[in-house]
């Protein structure tokens, strides 16, 4: 039996996943960066995107995470998501009424601090609409 790493993704709400696997790919603040059995140990930030968890040599799965952190161990990957979705689960038409309401948000902002939070749900509706349209392209 090949070696794997424990993976667990956490949100606010609960434990999504909490499994060995051959490998995680994580989309993390200074680029996409896959972890397997005996990775070196880092912290870094995730930014949104999607993560492609690997079993028996092919993605088994597609989490979309609006952000967080990750810490990756020589044997467990931890990524504790602001959000996250399974990219199977996204509908068309949420992700594009999400998307309408950011845009529609960075428009209304009267303050910069109204402006930094619209531009930040803007650049997560993007990143999500981006994972709808890569599923709809496998």
């Amino acid at each position: 039996m090949a070696e794997k790493v424990e993976f667990e993704l956490v949100s606010p709400e609960r434990l999504l996943i909490s499994e060995p696997v051959e490998m995680v790919v994580v989309p993390g603040s200074e680029g996409d960066f896959g972890a397997l059995p005996r990775h070196a140990p880092m912290i870094t930030g995730v930014r949104p995107g999607v993560i492609d968890v690997y079993q028996d040599g092919k993605v088994s799965d597609r989490i979309f995470v609006a952000g967080g952190f990750a810490e990756v161990t020589e044997t467990r990957v931890t990524v504790l998501a602001e959000e996250a979705l399974k990219v199977s689960e996204l509908a068309a038409d949420t992700v594009a009424q999400r998307l309408r309401s950011a845009e529609e948000a960075v428009q209304e902002a009267d303050s910069e601090s109204a402006r930094n939070h619209a531009e930040r749900a803007l650049l997560v509706a993007r990143a999500l609409k981006a994972a709808l349209e890569q599923r709809t392209v496998h």
